[in-house]
């Protein structure tokens, strides 16, 4: 007799280990079938899976099934990425959290939390996969640290360098001074704060006469490499090729002509300091020809020489 109400943990109760041990998921690569693959975006095992895992892998797992059934040899990759700056800020925190800093234990203490945070998340990440009864084949599982992974991506960036198609240079990052390592541009979350100009006088060498420049940061003067005018300024256009007296530092610096400098903001005379915050700046510097001295340290601290 059937019961009143439909009892899902009932029916779907080992289906799911039925499944996989029967190896319904596994592709065959020496099989003559065509082909057909995907590989699941690795979630990463700074945490659980969300709404939006459940909804991409539905999708995923009725492609794999269909292919299946018309016959392809049908592969379903899985696999986890190990997030390394997240998970390294998620092991740090629950560190903090047992009175333990992170920074004072070794790196082979602190690996050995980073690596029972990565099978508590992945074993959970499993239960969650198999709730969803999603077609994997677990025999193919994949990690973004193992040791075949990595040694494909060292491979391919080498050959990308020794091709000339990457390359090292001095760029604006986004810089985490907790964790100490770049972040992507999606990793950081803009505000706009409410500022304020400060007005300091760039004396022209060997005169009495000074640039007025109007900054939001003064603070940053001590990396400044040369200040800015639109060459189409009519009132410092013949001041280009002249230099001025850094403020506190008393070094020369030069003044330059950019068509970046706006004549109609401040005082149109750009203080150029390559600060981490203006991509423009850095143009600028970089087509004069400047050295690029950065006015921070890793801390995100304040050089005190620059």
């Amino acid at each position: 007799m059937l019961d009143k109400k439909y009892n899902h943990l009932e029916v779907e109760k080992n289906k799911y280990e039925e499944w996989k041990s029967k190896g319904y998921f596994k592709s065959d690569s020496q099989s003559d079938k065509t082909p057909y693959c995907i590989v699941i975006p690795p979630p990463n095992v700074t945490g659980k899976l969300h709404l939006g895992h459940a909804w991409n892998t539905t999708l995923q797992d009725i492609l794999i099934r269909y292919k299946r059934m018309q016959g392809y040899d049908a592969l379903w990759l899985p696999g986890m990425d190990h997030a390394g700056i997240a998970t390294q800020a998620k092991v740090d925190k629950r560190l903090r959290d047992m009175g333990i800093n992170p920074r004072a234990i070794s790196r082979e203490e602190w690996l050995e939390h980073a690596w029972g945070w990565k099978d508590e998340y992945a074993n959970t990440i499993h239960e969650q996969w198999a709730k969803l009864g999603l077609s994997l084949d677990y025999s193919k599982e994949r990690f973004t640290l193992d040791k075949g992974l990595n040694d494909a991506v060292n491979y391919v960036f080498v050959k990308l360098y020794e091709k000339g198609l990457i390359y090292r240079g001095e760029r604006i990052i986004n810089w985490d001074p907790v964790q100490m390592t770049a972040l992507s541009n999606e990793e950081v979350i803009y505000k706009e704060d409410k500022g304020a100009f400060y007005h300091i006088k760039y004396f022209i060498t060997g005169t009495d006469d000074y640039l007025d420049v109007a900054t939001t940061r003064p603070e940053t003067l001590f990396g400044d490499t040369a200040v800015a005018v639109n060459p189409k300024d009519q009132r410092y256009k013949h001041l280009i090729g002249k230099t001025v007296i850094l403020p506190i530092v008393n070094k020369e610096i030069p003044i330059v002509g950019d068509m970046h400098a706006d004549p109609e903001f401040g005082t149109g005379v750009v203080k150029t300091t390559p600060n981490g915050t203006n991509p423009v700046i850095i143009r600028v510097i970089k087509d004069m020809i400047m050295a690029v001295n950065s006015i921070f340290n890793i801390k995100r601290k304040e050089n005190v020489v620059c």
